[in-house]
């Protein structure tokens, strides 16, 4: 995740130069950093937005452009097409896609059990880990390789019935869903617990042998 400050810097740059500033949301949006896009943390509106992935609401494939005006007007009828852009099915998913994360008010739900999130993971205390990060449902653990791989502690959270990602080698990556319960997402953090002791202990014992 980008320091605090960072987007912000991007769009004054931006302005200083001329550039049009896009952001690509496609994990990001629709409330999973406890906003509804994660430009919004630091008001750093964009001159263009990819979203996709939670815009299908889990039914379908739909990702989508957003822009203002003075850059989709680049554009003229007949100048840009796909196969299957404007599907009505695809259109009509989005649109209650984005009713739902509206009416069930998902980004404050993301907002407060992210922080919920941040503490429990802030509270595992082991040595393989090096810094937590998050915001809202979305976190990042990063771990000493030298210690534990991240995969290997995944495989472990899988065998215990919790699905995590790694990123590289040093990052374990959570994002639960953004209607998971409160219980729910402190048992997976109890997963993760326990995984990195498996981990981290074999390693452990293989290094001693």
């Amino acid at each position: 995740m980008p320091p605090p400050g960072y987007l912000a810097s991007l769009r004054r740059i931006c302005d200083r130069h001329g550039i049009l500033l896009i952001f690509d949301e496609v994990q990001s949006g629709f409330g999973r950093t406890g906003r509804n896009f994660c430009f919004e943390h630091e008001d750093a509106r964009p001159d263009g937005l990819i979203v996709g992935k939670a815009l299908g609401g889990g039914l379908m494939p739909v990702s989508a452009f957003i822009a203002r005006r003075a850059v989709m007007d680049v554009f003229g009828p007949g100048s840009h097409g796909s196969t299957f852009g404007g599907n009505p099915l695809a259109a009509a998913v989005g649109r209650e896609a984005i009713a739902v994360l509206r009416d069930e008010e998902l980004a404050e739900r993301s907002r407060v059990l992210g922080q919920t999130l941040l503490q429990a993971l802030r509270a595992v205390d082991h040595p393989a880990i090096v810094e937590v990060r998050a915001k809202g449902l979305w976190a990042g653990v990063e771990l000493d390789v030298n210690q534990v791989k991240a995969k290997e502690v995944c495989l472990a959270m899988m065998r215990r019935g919790v699905l995590a990602k790694e990123t590289h080698e040093s990052v374990l990556r959570l994002a639960p869903p953004l209607v998971i319960a409160e219980a729910d997402l402190l048992q997976a953090v109890d997963v993760f617990r326990e995984a990195l002791d498996e981990v981290g202990g074999a390693r452990s014992a293989r290094c001693a042998g």
